[in-house]
């Protein structure tokens, strides 16, 4: 599986998949600073699923009825 890693993704989780075999670039080594809609444009014509925390990825998605992948993972904290 091929995979898109925004900016916010840790690179420490970018380490375990790529190690678990699977294709993933991060957006901060390739191309820092770009674009959430940019993020997105690269992510459809590379086949890439998008992993983010960043929740403004499905409404780019919806809004602009764009035709790709996104992980929106979120850390909720336990107490």
């Amino acid at each position: 599986m091929k995979f898109l890693a925004n900016e916010n993704f840790p690179k420490p989780s970018i380490k375990i998949i790529r190690d678990a075999g699977h294709d993933i670039l991060h957006v901060g080594d390739s191309r820092p600073s770009i674009s959430d809609e940019e993020v997105v444009k690269w992510s459809k014509e590379d086949s890439r699923v998008i992993l983010t925390f960043d929740k403004d990825y499905g409404e780019i998605v919806f809004r602009y009825k764009i035709k790709c992948a996104v992980l929106f993972l979120e850390i909720k904290e336990t107490i």
